[in-house]
């Protein structure tokens, strides 16, 4: 399990209400290989996570973590998801078998304060490529 995952990124994850607020980060986003599962959701906009967060390569997608050093954030989208989009999300993410953990997010203005989740990448990232802050997919992966 990854060691740096944030002390306090927020709370856990929270029953899926009526209008989740995710923020998506790679394979999610508009134009992705894996955004069909946003399908039927509502786009609100572009966002910034708070400085101490980076991405590194998994493969075909990226996964997040805190990185103290960090002073960009991670750029990403932010969707309302109704309680069946998220729970296929969850299921995506592989959050039943540990592989990642979603959980509240700080994001800069215009969605600072708002109660905002992501999924957290919980595994070592040793050897995996350091993505930076904005993950931009590969033609060659596809």
């Amino acid at each position: 399990m990854n060691q740096d995952f944030p002390a306090n990124p927020g709370r856990d994850a929270r029953p899926a209400g009526p209008g989740s607020k995710i923020f998506v980060y790679g394979s999610l986003k508009r134009g992705f290989n894996n955004h069909a599962f946003l399908r039927g959701q509502s786009f609100l906009g572009t966002a910034r996570t708070a400085a101490g967060f980076r991405l590194f390569d998994l493969g075909d997608y990226p996964g997040m973590i805190a990185w103290p050093g960090d002073q960009a954030g991670v750029e990403g989208e932010v969707w309302v998801v109704d309680a069946a989009c998220l729970a296929r999300l969850d299921q995506l993410e592989g959050t039943a078998e540990g592989l990642y953990r979603r959980a509240a997010i700080a994001l800069l203005a215009p969605f600072a304060g708002q109660a905002v989740e992501t999924y957290f990448y919980l595994h070592s990232v040793e050897g995996r490529r350091d993505a930076g802050s904005i993950w931009i997919e590969r033609k060659d992966r596809r």
